[in-house]
């Protein structure tokens, strides 16, 4: 049975995080500045659907709210570290974890924010500080919807606020008692909250719109990556994707009733994984990398193409082995060659300038190749993947 570790952090570490606390911030004006306006021309007691306006707009707030805090504080579920299947013929269909010093179970993946394998992993939100994945996507789903629709509400009741404030003195004509007071404050955290409605409309309907891509195909964000790959790589069988039990049970699978399926299907990312490893090219450091994203030293050309992704770069120094496995123009994506028996994998972009390429012979003789042919276009479309 595979044992799910609930926090690798403490909860509270996971809120003091300027995702949490930017999130806590738009809910919290949002609610109270609609609150405020809407509560000087309707009352819940004015009539049936009044009430229903005001039970409709709490039951969003504390929906919102429970599903984000859920989301933090229940996690994804981490694989636990030097984690092995119990049936140890089960490890040639798995991946094996340097920084977990574990197997990886069928569907899950080393995330380097939570430095920690992630069940089902889909992506490493900074909203909620936390990765989305097996145990906590229902309540992420659940927290994206009823933000939106929040949203909806709140922006309609603000308008009919600010309409009525707009035109007071036509209701003071008409003698009406439920007048809107219009301060400047008021004004403008009206038309913010607005602003911020619309935004998460837009934002958080378009991940909304993702998520509920992944639920009902039952395919993350990072299987969805593997099996484009899957289905480019020549092969003489037909790839057929595992998990997809058709749209009811891939919903019901994630709202109604989670299990742990999947970890005896083979896993498509080895096999992808070895065609790489294949394809490598093996290079040698000439020069020393501080790792820095904008290395002047290395020219301009090499600070204005630098590559568009939140992955690290790596320091190299002089002599330093590599393996290359991606590139573009002016840089490398690859992996520092370590002692045998050191785990700790350091992989990430450098300069191309600072390496040459060379070829491992069986007699361990290394032979240096020209710097000029060091993953050309040609290489990138055989070499590299």
């Amino acid at each position: 049975m595979l044992g799910v570790v609930s926090e690798v952090v403490h909860p509270l570490v996971r809120i003091v995080h300027f995702g949490p606390i930017i999130a806590l911030l738009i809910i919290k004006c949002v609610f109270f500045t609609t609150l405020s306006l809407t509560s000087q021309w309707l009352y819940m007691t004015d009539s049936a659907i009044a009430a229903i306006n005001y039970l409709l707009y709490y039951a969003f707030i504390a929906t919102v709210l429970y599903n984000f805090f859920s989301a933090v504080f229940v996690g994804p579920g981490f694989v636990p570290k030097g984690w092995q299947p119990s049936d140890p013929r089960d490890a040639q269909y798995l991946q094996f974890c340097h920084q977990c010093d574990g197997y990886k179970p069928a569907r899950s993946h080393h995330c380097r924010r939570c430095d920690r394998c992630v069940l089902k992993m889909d992506h490493h939100c900074p909203w909620i500080n936390n990765c989305t994945g097996y145990r906590n996507q229902c309540y992420f789903i659940l927290f994206l919807l009823s933000a939106v629709l929040g949203s909806v509400q709140s922006i309609v009741l603000l308008v009919m606020g600010l309409y009525r404030g707009f035109y007071l003195n036509w209701y003071l004509y008409h003698l009406s008692d439920r007048l809107v007071y219009i301060s400047m404050t008021s004004l403008l955290f009206g038309v913010f909250s607005i602003g911020l409605s619309i935004g998460v409309i837009i934002a958080v309907g378009g991940l909304l719109v993702i998520q509920l891509k992944i639920l009902f195909k039952n395919q993350t964000s990072v299987e969805e990556w593997i099996v484009t790959k899957a289905m480019s790589r020549k092969r003489d069988d037909v790839f057929i994707y595992p998990y997809n039990m058709g749209f009811w049970m891939n919903a019901k699978q994630v709202l109604l009733e989670p299990i742990d399926n999947g970890i005896e299907w083979p896993v498509e990312q080895l096999l992808q994984k070895e065609e790489k490893r294949s394809r490598a090219v093996t290079c040698r450091a000439t020069d020393a990398y501080s790792g820095s994203w904008f290395p002047v030293s290395q020219g301009l050309g090499v600070c204005l193409a630098f590559p568009c992704t939140d992955e690290p770069r790596i320091a190299i120094a002089a002599g330093d082995y590599l393996v290359v496995t991606r590139s573009k123009k002016h840089w490398l994506y690859g992996e520092k060659l370590k002692p045998v028996g050191e785990r700790r994998r350091e992989r990430g972009w450098f300069p191309r300038r600072v390496v040459v390429q060379v070829h491992i012979a069986k007699n361990h003789e290394i032979h240096h190749k020209p710097d000029d042919n060091l993953c050309t276009n040609d290489c990138e479309n055989k070499k590299l993947n």
